[in-house]
């Protein structure tokens, strides 16, 4: 199964100029933990709910403070075209739980988060998979093998297919 057959196309992007406020009512509106941040037609990085809590108020800072100030910058992305099992290697590799989901052209066309694979495994709980992105290297080790049980029987390969990292 390719990501685009599972990826939200309802993708959200903030300027980096814009405030904290502006980006947890961009959340808040879409009913997502995350939004992405560009510039000039480029991915620049993510801010999430979590990102707000943990650099925002920790920190000290006020909603007009700017997205740039607390942004994880770079992004890891996956293609549309990319099998699922990709995505989800990639996303248990890098510890994130969603990934921007770009055209073979880098046009951002959605995002695909571990809870959209994981909704869709069979024999294997989400939880876990879930659990596995904040776990030791040991746990997320175990937590690939598990996950890739339950990928090899959700989602077949119709051909060998070789991990690509983004």
């Amino acid at each position: 199964m390719k990501v685009s057959e599972l990826m939200t196309r309802d993708v959200r992007v903030a300027s980096p100029a814009q405030s904290l406020q502006e980006a947890a009512i961009m959340m808040s509106e879409a009913d997502s933990g995350l939004v992405l941040v560009g510039e000039n037609d480029r991915l620049l990085g993510t801010i999430t709910d979590r990102d707000l809590a943990v650099r925002g108020i920790a920190k000290g800072c006020d909603a007009e403070t700017e997205i740039r100030d607390i942004m994880s910058d770079g992004i890891r992305y996956c293609f549309e075209d990319d099998e699922v099992r990709q995505a989800a290697r990639s996303m248990i590799s890098h510890e994130v739980r969603r990934l921007p989901v770009l055209s073979r052209d880098k046009r951002l066309v959605g995002v695909v988060s571990m809870g959209d694979i994981a909704g869709k495994l069979k024999d294997v709980d989400a939880s876990d998979l879930l659990r596995a992105l904040s776990s030791p290297l040991n746990r997320r080790m175990d937590a690939e093998t598990e996950l890739d049980e339950g990928i090899e029987e959700t989602f077949p390969a119709s051909d060998p297919v070789s991990v690509a990292r983004h």
